[in-house]
C-alpha cells in the first residue's frame, strides 16, 4: 500500500526562493525560443512601428482639375502644388483623374470651375472650387477635404494682403504642446513599448508555466518542501528581470535611435515598467493556471492580453471615440494606463498626478490577477 505524499511548510524560505530563481533563470536562458521572443521580437515590433505604420498622412496623390487659365486659378493650384501634403497632378479635364480616382491612383480631386474669376469677384454663397475624395478611405478623405479647404482659405489670405504700408491683420499660429512636429512616430513608439511587455510579461509566462503543467514537471515542483507562494515568484522573478531588460533596449531604441524624445526620467520609467509587470505576470500566471496546455494558453493570452493592449489601450484608436460599453471594457485593461503613462513620460514629462492614478490603477488589477491566481493554483492542487 502506497503511502500519500504529504507536502511540508516550514514557512516562506529565501534559500528555496534563490534556488527556484536559479533553476528557472538557467531554463530560460537555455530555451532559445523565449530569448527569441524576449530579445529579437521587441525590436522587430519597434522597427514596423517605426517605419511600417505611420498615422501621418502626408504626400497625398491629389488631383486639381484646372479649367480656368486665368491668373488667379493658376495661382490657387500652384498653391496646391507646392504644399506638402499633397503631390499633385494638374490637368484641364476632369475626364482625364475621374478613372484614376476609381482606381484609387488618386484620393481626392479638386477641380476650380471656368467661373472661377466671376466665383472670386462676387465672394457670395457659392463656392470657389468643387473638392471630391475618395470615401472608401474615411480618414485619408476627411483630411484630403479638410486641407483642401485649408489651402484655400490661406490662398485668400494672402489674395487680401493689405497694400504696403498699411497695418497687417492679426495673424493666427497654431501651437502644438508636446509633439510640435504632429509626428505619429512619437505617439506610436512608447505605445509599442507597453505591447512589447504585454507579450514578454502576458503571453512568454503564460506558455512557459503551462508548458511546465504540459509536461508534468509542475507537479514534481509542487511535492517539494516549497511553498506555493515560493514556487510562483520563483518562476515570476526571472521573467521580471527579463521585462525590465527589454523595456531598457526598447526605451534606447526609442531615444538614440528614433529620435523619441524622453522628457521624463529613465528611473520613473523603469518604475512604470515594473508595475505593469505585476498584472501582466499575474494574467499569465492565471492563464496558465486556468489551461494548463500550451495551445490553449497561448490563444487565451492573445484574446485576453495582447489584443486588448493592441485595439484596448488607446494605443491606435482613441478611447474617447469608442461606444461607452466599450470604454468601460477599457478600465480592466492594463495596457491602457501603462500606454498613457508612456505616453505621458516621453513627450511630457514626470507629470505626477496622472503617473500616479494610472500606478494605482495597474496595481490594483495585478493583485486581483495575482489573488485569483494564487488561488486557483492552491484549489487545483487540492
Amino acid at each position: 500500500m502506497s503511502t500519500p505524499l504529504v507536502r511540508r511548510h516550514d514557512g516562506f524560505s529565501l534559500r528555496r526562493l534563490v534556488a527556484l530563481i536559479r533553476k528557472e533563470s538557467r531554463q530560460l536562458i537555455r530555451d532559445p525560443s523565449t530569448l527569441l521572443i524576449a530579445v529579437v521580437l521587441p525590436v522587430v515590433l519597434l522597427f514596423l512601428f517605426a517605419y511600417a505604420v505611420s498615422l501621418d498622412i502626408r504626400s497625398v496623390r491629389l488631383g486639381v482639375v484646372l479649367e480656368s487659365d486665368s491668373a488667379p486659378a493658376q495661382s490657387l493650384a500652384a498653391a496646391f502644388a507646392g504644399t506638402r501634403y499633397f503631390r499633385v497632378t494638374t490637368v484641364h479635364d476632369r475626364q482625364a483623374v475621374g478613372d484614376a480616382l476609381v482606381s484609387g491612383a488618386l484620393r481626392g480631386m479638386v477641380v476650380i470651375p471656368q467661373d472661377f474669376d466671376q466665383r472670386l469677384a462676387a465672394r457670395g454663397d457659392r463656392p470657389l472650387v468643387q473638392i471630391i475624395t475618395d470615401g472608401s478611405q474615411p480618414n485619408t478623405a476627411n483630411f484630403v477635404a479638410n486641407y483642401a479647404r485649408g489651402v484655400v482659405s490661406g490662398w485668400l489670405a494672402l489674395q487680401a494682403r493689405p497694400p504696403a504700408g498699411a497695418a497687417p491683420p492679426i495673424a493666427l499660429a497654431a501651437r502644438f504642446w508636446f509633439n510640435p512636429e504632429i509626428d505619429s512616430r512619437r505617439a506610436l513608439i512608447p505605445g509599442a513599448i507597453a505591447i512589447v511587455m504585454t507579450i514578454i510579461g502576458t503571453m512568454l509566462t503564460a506558455l512557459v508555466v503551462a508548458r511546465e503543467w504540459e509536461r508534468g514537471t509542475m507537479e514534481a515542483i509542487m511535492s517539494t518542501p516549497a511553498s506555493v507562494a515560493e514556487i510562483l515568484l520563483g518562476k515570476l522573478l526571472p521573467y521580471f528581470a527579463l521585462g525590465l531588460a527589454a523595456t531598457g533596449v526598447a526605451a534606447s531604441l526609442a531615444v538614440f535611435m528614433f529620435d523619441v524624445p524622453l522628457r521624463g526620467s529613465w528611473a520613473v520609467l523603469l518604475l512604470l515598467s515594473s508595475v505593469f509587470l505585476v498584472p501582466a505576470l499575474g494574467q499569465g500566471l492565471l492563464i496558465s493556471a486556468l489551461a494548463r496546455n500550451q495551445f490553449v494558453a497561448a490563444q487565451i493570452a492573445l484574446m485576453t492580453g495582447f489584443l486588448p493592449a493592441f485595439l484596448l489601450s488607446g494605443f491606435i484608436y482613441e478611447i474617447a471615440g469608442m461606444p461607452w460599453p466599450i470604454r468601460w471594457l477599457t478600465c480592466v485593461v492594463p495596457a491602457r494606463y501603462f500606454v498613457a503613462s508612456l505616453q505621458t513620460v516621453f513627450l511630457a514629462g514626470d507629470v505626477w498626478p496622472l503617473l500616479l492614478r494610472d500606478l494605482a490603477a495597474m496595481l490594483a488589477i495585478g493583485a486581483l490577477s495575482f489573488a485569483v491566481a494564487l488561488w486557483r493554483t492552491r484549489k487545483s492542487l487540492d
